[in-house]
């Protein structure tokens, strides 16, 4: 153990050797030969960037860190208030560098103050200054980015720009933590980056740049000159009551050639440390990739998680190890590696009580879960990237292996049982892309992503439940649910752009290629310990291939006004599966043209109005069509009858932006609307006991609306930023349960307002609510209407009571109602104290969460015609205290 520990220690802090080697001496003196204190002395190379800072000392000597002996073109600076700044050239390392300042008068002119925010805006580019927004409390740039005007840090750690996710978050330029930037906003000191950069149109590859299509908002972080030539970091001991812990420890570096991120933390307190690991982009990413692929067809059917922020009802105690390095090797050559251990176990207890209302009957049952929960994930990525102005190239290697285990003991309609559900994935994949622009500045491309998966699953439940449908109506021991599903996948194309002025013209051929194979069976164990199949009906070896040939015409245009891009890709898709089992032989041949069509008009220097339609055609996977009969959870019996799931999706979006920047106002509204239509049905056959699916053709639309509008000012005369938002949504489908096939329409309405205010020069409030009003009725004669309103708030007070001593006073107040049932109210308290030795470079700090001791959750849910009670339990009240060591 303790040489694992020293190992750890070594490859954070190992990089802080590099400074170690042999300094540059030298001495700063008057006019009169005498050493002046306190001069600040920068190592500059040949284009003026500080290599190097530091101070002289008494004497007036220096010692100034240098990497290695490479100082062509180098010089010191040495400047001092009363002198007059002198520099010299390095010829000689191992001399002594001798500088004489002259004397000087110093005039400084009366300033006024005005602590005024402003922002700056060059072309797509816009700047806020940190220190404009930064407060004494705020640690990290996260908290900082969470007051600036335009820019929205939702619970998970998600950032939006005036409506917009970012895409990526860069240090310096460099894209360090790709989508996972979470570690980043949490751990970088706010008093490290100089200003946060709003990019909008960013377009990563260089050589796209000059007819550059994109829409994509990233924030770059501008780090400080004095911080990038050392390491930075913190380490915190944290312990309290009840038996709670609280450990952390990071180290970072960002300078030219090596950016690093690496943290190992723990605690049993209810902070999730896997959050850090969050790809908030992952959606856009597997679109990209077209890979589709069960994520898992087993659970414990659980009843989710109540509507509180995780740190309130989070029984854990989990640790995380997370590794990001990159490594420059020249201005367009890098090396990333992100390395990610999680380990976590979870304990959660609830009660619940779920009605669905059909037309003449009502399906109740009541259910008690109190589950142990195992998560692990294991994640390395290595990415290899050349970014140049005529060749780029990306290669991505990525392994997960991830490894869950849950024990419940439940009781259904007051039987008991237990279940153990163990499932373990290994996914293993390699993204290349290569695109080189001639000197016809034509561009080609190459591209190959190949992709194995496996993710084998069992279900045990003892004793045996439903003997009715499962065991001809005799007790028996249990079931056993056995999954193995294997996935080989391959994405390869071609692609050649035509560039001229501003049109481009993209034409791209290519194919994919999906082998999967679903083996399960289902197992009932007897009173006299023998194994048997519950039936051959619950039997699955089914072989899927699906390959898809496809050419794709893309024509763009851009110009300082328009930006408008038509899609034509067509597509030939196969696929054969089989099962000789439940006797399935079946293919299916389709040709697909899916355009999309794009433009972005710009109104003025900071206003635009964006539109954009596709057309879409899909196809189901393998879980579409399995015949055997899948236990996928203790009261859940699924299976298909049906072809090959087909949707068609008309969609259309619509976006105003607007901004000024210099009066810190920002605005966006955007409507979108769908219309899927589908050849398939899930029909479900329910009871107060158990759940059973089945797939079957029926033709169906599914149609969505919503709408969206925000808002978000500086106040300058309060000096406070405040946001505002509201959005609608209506969604109309069909359910078919119990044989009745029911229309459903439901709407939503969310208000949503937040305000981060500096009250006093002591004294900031932090104030956020949104209220949401959904109502949910089949449009079906006495069908029963459901209104469901909840409302949420939450502040914080940060007084500064005396020099260095900082209280945090915050609340949460939870109100939810919903007809025919009693309203639920809840307000949560905390409390904190912060006392920072400056000169310790140490924070000590007592908090206590949840001061009334709340112990218990009520909760409601609603979906379409089901209405769900749960209560939960949750920890009480929580006192730590906690050390917290900035280096």
């Amino acid at each position: 153990m303790r040489k694992a520990i020293l190992i750890t220690l070594l490859f954070f802090f190992g990089v802080a050797a590099v400074f170690a080697q042999k300094p540059i001496k030298g001495s700063v003196k008057d006019a009169a030969g005498k050493g002046i204190e306190s001069v600040n002395v920068n190592l500059k190379d040949s284009e003026g960037n500080i290599i190097s800072f530091t101070r002289t000392n008494k004497d007036g000597t220096f010692s100034l860190p240098i990497k290695n002996d490479q100082i062509t073109g180098y010089r010191i600076e040495a400047s001092s208030i009363g002198y007059k700044k002198q520099s010299i050239s390095i010829t000689d390392v191992s001399k002594s560098q001798e500088l004489i300042l002259p004397a000087s008068e110093t005039h400084l002119e009366t300033v006024t103050v005005k602590n005024r925010p402003s922002l700056t805006s060059k072309g797509d580019t816009l700047n806020y200054r940190t220190s404009d927004f930064a407060d004494k409390q705020d640690r990290t740039i996260g908290d900082v980015l969470k007051k600036m005007p335009g820019i929205e840090v939702e619970e998970n750690g998600k950032v939006s720009y005036n409506g917009k996710a970012i895409s990526s978050l860069y240090i310096d330029g460099d894209n360090l933590l790709d989508d996972k930037y979470n570690i980043g906003t949490k751990s970088i000191p706010q008093g490290a980056v100089e200003k946060v950069q709003v990019i909008q149109n960013d377009q990563p590859i260089k050589m796209m740049r000059k007819n550059n299509m994109s829409d994509d908002v990233a924030l770059n972080l501008v780090i400080k000159d004095d911080a990038k030539l050392k390491v930075m970091g913190d380490a915190t001991v944290g312990a309290g009551t009840p038996n709670r812990f609280d450990e952390n420890l990071t180290a970072m570096l960002f300078n030219k050639k090596l950016k690093f991120i690496n943290n190992i933390k723990g605690n049993n307190i209810g902070n999730d440390p896997g959050i850090d690991l969050t790809s908030h982009n992952l959606a856009d990413y597997l679109k990209r990739l077209d890979n589709s692929k069960p994520s898992g067809l087993l659970s414990t059917g659980a009843a989710g998680v109540p509507s509180l922020p995780q740190n309130r009802y989070l029984f854990n105690k989990a640790g995380v190890l997370n590794l990001n390095n990159l490594y420059k090797f020249n201005q367009d050559l890098q090396l990333r590696a992100n390395l990610s251990y999680l380990y976590d176990e979870r304990r959660q207890q609830y009660n619940k009580f779920s009605q669905t209302y059909l037309t003449d009957q009502t399906i109740s049952y009541t259910e008690f879960q109190n589950n142990e929960v195992n998560p692990q994930k294991l994640r390395a990525q290595f990415n290899l990237n050349k970014n140049a102005e005529n060749d780029y190239f990306n290669n991505s290697f990525i392994l997960d292996y991830m490894p869950f285990k849950t024990n419940s003991a439940f009781s259904i309609n007051n039987v008991a049982a237990n279940q153990v559900l163990k499932q373990e994935t290994f996914d293993i994949s390699n993204e290349f892309n290569y695109r080189k622009k001639l000197k016809s500045e034509n561009v080609i491309m190459l591209y190959s992503y190949l992709n194995r998966t496996s993710q084998p699953e069992t279900l045990n439940i003892s004793p045996g439940l439903n003997a009715d449908i499962l065991n001809n109506g005799n007790s028996y021991l249990g079931l056993n649910q056995y999954i193995q599903l294997p996935t080989w996948y391959t994405n390869n194309y071609l692609s050649f752009a035509f560039v001229k002025g501003g049109f481009a013209q993209t034409y791209k051929t290519g194919f994919n290629l999906q082998q999967q194979n679903l083996n399960s069976e289902l197992y009932r164990i007897q009173n006299d310990q023998s194994s048997e199949l519950v039936s051959q009906q619950t039997v699955n070896d089914l072989n899927w291939f699906k390959g898809r040939v496809y050419a794709d015409a893309t024509y763009e245009y851009s110009n300082d006004k328009i930006k408008a891009g038509l899609s034509l890709p067509l597509s030939y898709n196969r696929i054969n599966y089989n099962d000789p089992v439940n006797v399935l032989n079946n293919s299916l041949n389709k040709l697909f043209i899916n355009p999309s069509l794009n433009v972005k008009y710009q109104t003025g220097i900071e206003n635009y109005v964006s539109a954009n339609y596709f057309y879409k055609n899909d196809l189901g996977g393998i879980d579409d069509v399995y015949r055997g009969t899948v236990l996928k959870n203790y009261r859940s019996l699924f299976a298909n009858n049906a072809p090959i799931s087909e949707s068609k999706t008309h969609s259309f979006r619509g976006e105003f932006n607007f901004r000024k920047a210099m009066q810190m106002f920002f605005f966006n509204a955007s409507a979108t609307y769908s219309n899927t239509e589908l050849n398939t049905i899930s029909s479900f056959s329910l009871s107060n006991n158990i759940q059973q699916r089945i797939v079957l053709p029926l033709q169906n639309h599914i149609k969505n609306l919503s709408v969206n509008a925000t808002a978000s000012k500086y106040l300058f005369a309060l000096k406070s930023t405040v946001n505002a938002g509201v959005s609608f949504s209506r969604s109309k489908y069909s359910q078919l349960q119990n044989g009745e096939l029911l229309p459903f329409n439901t709407k939503t309405l969310l208000y949503k307002g937040s305000m981060e205010a500096k009250l006093t020069s002591f004294m900031n409030l932090a104030y956020n609510a949104t209220y949401a009003v959904t109502n949910n009725q089949a449009e079906v004669a006495g069908a029963i209407k459901t209104n469901f309103q909840q409302l949420r708030q939450q502040s914080t007070l940060a007084i500064t009571t005396f020099q260095n001593v900082y209280i945090n006073l915050s609340a949460e107040h939870l109100f939810t109602h919903q007809a025919d049932q009693p309203n639920l109210k809840y307000l949560f308290a905390d409390a904190n104290v912060k006392y920072k030795i400056l000169k310790l470079k140490t924070d000590l700090e007592f908090g206590i969460t949840n001061l009334a001791n709340i112990k218990q959750f009520d909760a409601i849910y609603l979906s379409a015609n089901a209405l769900t009670t749960g209560t939960y339990l949750i920890p009480g009240r929580v006192a730590m205290l906690k050390a917290t060591f900035s280096f």
